[in-house]
């Protein structure tokens, strides 16, 4: 009998979202996506140990930030040995606001990937969904580096990263449920009424109104009813404990979202500009907030990681 995953892979590519080698293995999804903290979380155990020590030995006479790069790399070519899709790899979240920075980054990260035989059409390079960040996205998606807009919160940051034809975006469902469950004093809301479900939905149906190639990738689950909520998404980013969840269901997984029923819409279409963007993002209290916040975290944990190579380094 089929289980909930399989059936939920009828409708939505399905991502893992893990740095670890075994769980991937395990859910055999199509991507896989990484970021700063789920580096570090893979980075302490004791089985990468190896991978460990290919990065500091690659860095030793260089940097700490050419080691945490090469260390991305080294995670990012491990994953691709297990699933044949795509993986995302995170820019320094240190450059979220400096668009050339972001930029050099990214093609410094694709020329690493290339010194391991990976070809470009097979990253993601995740970049937080600021103006700058979207800047970068369209020189990038220029020279057929292909961009995962992440930390993504509102309709405008949405816009925009369609606007400058990157391939991905990557909405953080969970997240915006936190902001409003804290704002409005609620323990949970009805799936289909979810703040975060919501706000995919309206994306989802702007996107296939107008026509726009850039795909919506979920990600940020809070439960396993969210991740059904939004079945028919493009794709969907799922943490182990619901894909295990999912696995382990023998209930069907309907499609929520489909492309036809946004044409019957009425929608009105957004122009944006920078003073435009900027302006829509500073009267969205929520998308405002969890945006900052969210490079906050992964800045720390880049920190953490940081602190951790820097620890190993002085052993050997």
């Amino acid at each position: 009998m089929e289980n909930q995953l399989e059936s939920l892979k009828q409708s939505s590519t399905i991502v893992a979202d893990s740095g670890d080698f075994a769980t991937i293995a395990t859910y055999k999804p199509q991507d896989a996506t990484t970021n700063p903290s789920l580096i570090l979380s893979a980075a302490k155990q004791e089985q990468y140990a190896s991978l460990m020590d290919e990065a500091l030995y690659f860095g030793k006479n260089i940097s700490l930030a050419a080691t945490h790069d090469k260390l991305f790399i080294i995670f990012g070519r491990e994953i691709l040995k297990i699933i044949p899709g795509r993986v995302s790899i995170e820019v320094d979240p240190r450059f979220s606001f400096d668009a050339k920075k972001s930029q050099e980054k990214a093609e410094y990260l694709i020329a690493l990937f290339a010194k391991e035989k990976i070809d470009r059409e097979r990253i993601l390079i995740k970049l937080a969904a600021t103006w700058e960040g979207i800047v970068a996205a369209q020189e990038l998606e220029k020279k057929s580096i292909h961009c995962n807009m992440t930390l993504l919160f509102s309709l405008p940051q949405a816009v925009a990263a369609a606007e400058a034809k990157a391939t991905l975006i990557s909405p953080f469902v969970g997240r915006i449920l936190d902001w409003y469950k804290k704002k409005e004093g609620k323990d949970s809301f009805p799936p289909h009424l979810d703040p975060g479900v919501m706000s995919v939905s309206r994306i989802f149906h702007y996107y296939k109104k107008f026509g726009y190639k850039t795909q919506i990738m979920a990600a940020s689950f809070r439960s396993k009813e969210e991740i059904l909520e939004l079945s028919g998404c493009d794709l969907l980013t799922i943490a182990p404990k619901f894909l295990q969840m999912l696995q382990q269901s023998t209930e069907s997984a309907p499609r929520k979202l489909d492309g036809t029923d946004s044409q019957k819409l009425s929608i009105e279409k957004i122009h944006l500009d920078k003073s435009k963007f900027l302006s829509l993002l500073s009267q969205d209290e929520m998308a405002q907030e969890k945006l900052m916040e969210g490079i906050q975290n992964f800045n720390q944990d880049l920190k953490l990681l940081e602190e951790l190579l820097q620890k190993n380094r002085e052993r050997n």
